[in-house]
């Protein structure tokens, strides 16, 4: 393992652990040469996942485009990054879990729309609007009132 600090390749573990979400390893490494730590982490290869997107192409599932979507939805709420993260995490783990190797964008969509709804309805309405394209305030509106059903 390189040092990120200094680039040579004499690391060694110090320390090795389950990360919190019990799916990776969590190794804390010291540098020989530079003396500074750094942690890795460690994650099972998992099948390659192609995404079939709306328009039938299909591209490479990237983590970092679920992280995108609900960063945008939860800007300006009290929605902390381990609470993305963690969202992000429970995605995954219901996609993987499917042991598929092509996945529709819009079943993603789904199971993404659904944990966001516990975490943060006004972040739920947000995603959703895009993610469905809400034409008109009546569909938004619509969304809405489904959510106030579900409270009643």
């Amino acid at each position: 393992m390189k040092c990120p600090f200094c680039g040579k390749e004499n690391t060694r573990v110090i320390d090795s652990r389950p990360a919190e979400d019990n799916n990776s390893i969590r190794r804390r490494r010291q540098c020989d040469e530079c003396q500074k730590r750094f942690t890795t982490y460690e994650k099972i290869e998992t099948i390659p996942l192609v995404v079939i997107k709306k328009d039938n192409n299909r591209e490479p599932y990237d983590r970092a485009k679920i992280e995108a979507g609900i960063l945008r939805s939860c800007h300006k709420r009290p929605v902390s990054v381990d609470q993305i993260t963690e969202l992000v995490d429970e995605v995954e783990n219901v996609i993987f879990n499917m042991e598929e190797k092509e996945i529709p964008s819009s079943k993603i969509g789904e199971i993404l729309m659904d944990k966001l709804k516990n975490l943060d309805q006004v972040a739920y309405v947000r995603f959703a609007s895009v993610y469905r394209e809400f034409k008109d305030v009546n569909t938004f509106m619509d969304e809405l009132k489904k959510i106030l059903e579900n409270e009643a």
